[in-house]
């Protein structure tokens, strides 16, 4: 028969989204469930399983016409060996995802971190549709990326290359949760933006973000764009330092294009302009130019559909 679908899964710490599509990565079936990830690995696994099996279901489709299944997690993971080291939301510890799978199934699995499935995503099927060498980058409660460089996704010798968010930008800049100072992360994610928010406040600053109780980086861009003098600031420094993340990518691969997604990027235009301005003062003239900056195409599906372009790419 015919081998004409593919499936993708984006593993999360809540849920696990499931998808099957033809190869042109058109969806013919959805399928999300929580991911009760306290209830130990071998749960989590069945409840992929499950995930799967109702993909197929929906969609009127058997095993022995999938081609491949292609998986996101967060990691460190190694894509190699199918193997998820450990990560802060899952209970997978050195956990082999990938074989069980393909015993069960008897299908062609790959597993990746979830910043390169997306980044494979917007390449093959969001905004870098059409791009031969392209950077993603994720700006939200962290900042992540990945690279397809002349055509194939880059995962470096490890599996964890595109750690664009602990880069170091200032060596004696706050702690990040790495354990490293300065990072893209501490200086320029969603996390960072509403901390420096709190400490504003906590410091007896005057500014409308003590109207708050809690205060995350959407408030911090709602009352800058009212005009609030220390929320403007905030993100004036902040989306300065992510714009010199970008430039650093751009001066290291010249790239066809950045795309930026994630929660922070939602924002639009007061992030693309501050980060275009940064790149255009700190990279050469010909690769700034060059290279465009867009928002991701594929918004809160870009895990699942990042799934199904890892299965395309590697079918």
């Amino acid at each position: 028969m015919d081998k004409k679908y593919v499936i993708g899964i984006d593993l999360g710490g809540t849920k696990i989204s499931g998808a099957l599509a033809d190869l042109n990565g058109n969806v013919l079936s959805k399928h999300t469930i929580p991911t009760k990830a306290s209830e130990g690995e071998n749960a989590v696994l069945n409840r992929i399983f499950e995930v799967i099996e109702k993909v197929m279901e929906i969609a009127n489709k058997t095993s022995s016409e999938i081609k491949t299944i292609g998986i996101g997690s967060p990691g460190p993971l190694n894509a190699k060996t199918g193997v998820i080291i450990t990560t802060p939301n899952l209970p997978f510890k050195n956990f082999q995802l990938v074989k069980p799978l393909v015993e069960k199934f008897n299908i062609p699995t790959y597993l990746d971190n979830d910043a390169n499935v997306a980044a494979i995503g917007e390449y093959m099927l969001g905004a870098g549709k059409g791009t031969n060498n392209m950077v993603y980058v994720t700006v939200s409660t962290g900042i992540g990326g990945g690279a397809i460089l002349n055509g194939k996704i880059y995962r470096g010798s490890t599996s964890n290359a595109l750690e664009i968010g602990h880069t170091t930008l200032l060596p004696n800049g706050p702690r990040c949760n790495c354990g490293n100072y300065g990072c893209a992360e501490a200086l320029a994610s969603g996390t960072a933006i509403g901390r420096q928010g709190r400490e504003a406040v906590e410091s007896g600053e005057e500014t409308s973000l003590k109207n708050y109780e809690n205060i995350t980086s959407y408030e911090v861009f709602k009352e800058a764009e009212k005009g609030d003098k220390v929320s403007k600031d905030i993100l004036d420094k902040s989306l300065n330092y992510l714009g010199i993340a970008v430039a650093n990518i751009i001066t290291s691969f010249d790239p066809d294009m950045v795309v930026i997604g994630g929660g922070v990027a939602q924002a639009g235009k007061i992030v693309f302009d501050k980060v275009q301005e940064v790149v255009d003062k700190r990279c050469f003239k010909a690769m700034s130019e060059y290279c465009k900056i867009v928002p991701a195409a594929l918004g809160k599906d870009a895990g699942v559909i990042g799934a199904v372009a890892l299965a395309l790419l590697e079918g």
